[in-house]
């Protein structure tokens, strides 16, 4: 069978394609677009253009999905944060259906964060550790022992909105940076988690993607290796200090589309792994698309 999921993001909207059988799973197609809805949002509002460009990547999906025969019943459509942290969701979910055809299912922090950990745990080995996926608009955060979830939960802070918030060119400056972690700690605080000590982060989601590639890049790291050591996070942060063409030339070869985006996320990293004591970060290749797949589409069928 095959099946469609599209993942209506913060900062990017995603589109995979599977082939399944049973619990046998095989990735056909992936494609990516930079859509950047938080800088859509004024007054808590995604904006008519916003909505706009929702739409009018969702029909060009609908060309690529009939070039694989995919129907419509078989295609998923679900958000995060970037309907999740707006008032005009109702709005914005019943235009997207009438200009595509598409119900979005309206994922709840909780639910993210369980997803994401549904899917990280299908290809990861670690039985204990915090799982952490920085997204555009929302970080999750998932503690878990022998494999089972001791919490699931979610902050509506995340590489995209942190920047749009606190920066104002494309670097931050060390006042920025401050302020970004001010706000990460404010909001950890407001979660009241226990401040337990977990070793690994089990990294999810684009901006732990990216972390790890600039981290094979900037310390030699084997090439393709999922896994960096916490270390690594703050000598990126003082590396990449300035706007400086040599500085940013890690970040141009390596993660150009994340050049605003990857120190307030490398900054919610940091913050994090402090408050837990972590010392290495492990990088799924699955997450909250694989997790939906497993527990919403092959469960139900």
């Amino acid at each position: 069978m095959i099946s469609a999921i599209v993942d209506l993001g913060s900062n990017t909207i995603r589109l995979c394609i599977y082939e399944h059988t049973g619990n046998e799973v095989k990735s056909l197609f992936q494609k990516k677009t930079m859509a950047g809805l938080a800088n859509h949002v004024k007054n808590q509002q995604l904006s008519k253009n916003g909505i706009k460009k929702t739409c009018e990547i969702l029909n060009e999906y609908t060309g690529l999905l009939n070039n694989f025969q995919v129907e419509q019943k078989d295609v998923y459509v679900f958000a995060t944060a970037s309907l999740r942290n707006i008032v005009n969701t109702k709005e914005v979910i019943s235009i997207i259906k009438q200009s595509t055809g598409y119900d979005v299912e309206l994922l709840s922090g909780e639910e993210e964060a369980t997803l994401d950990f549904k899917g990280a745990t299908r290809v990861i080995t670690s039985d204990s550790g915090i799982l952490v996926d920085i997204g555009g608009g929302s970080t999750e955060l998932v503690a878990f022992k022998n494999r089972e979830i001791i919490y699931a939960t979610s902050m509506p802070i995340g590489s995209l909105n942190l920047y749009i918030k606190h920066v104002k060119k494309i670097i931050p400056k060390k006042e920025e940076r401050e302020e970004i972690r001010k706000t990460v700690l404010e909001n950890m605080e407001a979660l009241e988690l226990k401040q337990d000590v977990y070793a690994t982060i089990c990294g999810v989601g684009g901006t732990m993607r990216a972390a790890v590639k600039l981290s094979n890049h900037m310390f030699e790291g084997e090439k393709g290796s999922q896994t960096f050591q916490v270390s690594h996070v703050q000598k990126m942060l003082d590396s990449i200090n300035n706007s400086h063409r040599s500085t940013l030339t890690p970040v141009l070869q390596n993660i150009p589309d994340r050049i605003h985006t990857i120190i307030p996320g490398l900054i919610v990293l940091d913050t994090i792994a402090d408050y837990f004591n972590s010392k290495s970060v492990v990088v799924s290749s699955y997450g909250i698309r694989e997790g939906y797949l497993y527990e919403r589409i092959i469960k139900g069928e």
